[in-house]
């Protein structure tokens, strides 16, 4: 019998791949408005840490001028992430161990649309406290699980949620919990062309920028 992690990495190169019918590659939630909010917040010339970089869509657009490394469970992923975009890559499983980098490794860390993804979030938002350096920069992203639209289907009795990958919801109250242990957190909400009505319910994104 194949063990858990294999299993786990082989339903991610399915899901990546578009086993569904939806393809993944070259393509990344909230696009250049998720990307440009990053960039916003990373700065210059930095050791940068792209966690769940999957096949370095993002990650690429957000390279530039920093020294970048990659990571992910799909290594089909980060093969092409390498190839097509020369984002130097490791394979690891945030679920099952620790990163592979020393403290204080990266000034700055990006989780974009990974720790709903996570079995264990906490785990993971830990190991990202640990490698940053002293006054560092944690960025991210998770789906507004809490958004008008999803809280309409609830009440019709019908589901919100259509990725059989995500385990966790998050709402902005939980996600500033999750990073509780960084000096600052700033929430945001983007990808809507509704926010102007409430950004907090039209949001189809919430997006942070934690400083160590």
């Amino acid at each position: 019998m194949a063990d858990k992690d294999d299993l786990i990495t082989r339903y991610y190169k399915r899901h990546h791949a578009g086993a569904d019918g939806t393809q993944r590659y070259g393509f990344t939630i909230g696009g250049d408005e998720r990307a440009n909010w990053f960039r916003r917040h990373i700065g210059a010339g930095t050791r940068l840490l792209d966690i769940g970089c999957r096949d370095g869509t993002m990650t690429n657009k957000l390279s530039v001028g920093h020294a970048v490394t990659g990571i992910d469970i799909d290594d089909d992923a980060l093969a092409l992430a390498n190839r097509n975009h020369g984002i130097s890559t490791r394979k690891v499983d945030l679920n099952r161990e620790p990163l592979p980098f020393d403290s204080g490794s990266f000034d700055v860390v990006v989780a974009g649309e990974i720790l709903e993804h996570l079995q264990f979030p906490e785990h993971a938002v830990s190991e990202i406290y640990r490698v940053l350096a002293s006054g560092g920069v944690f960025v991210g992203s998770v789906p507004n699980a809490f958004r008008v639209f999803n809280r309409v289907f609830f009440l019709l009795g019908k589901d919100f949620e259509n990725d059989p990958t995500h385990l966790h919801h998050f709402s902005p109250d939980s996600v500033k919990n999750l990073l509780s242990s960084f000096a600052n957190v700033e929430v945001d909400f983007i990808c809507s062309r509704h926010l102007w009505l409430s950004p907090r319910l039209m949001g189809t994104d919430l997006v942070w920028v934690a400083r160590k």
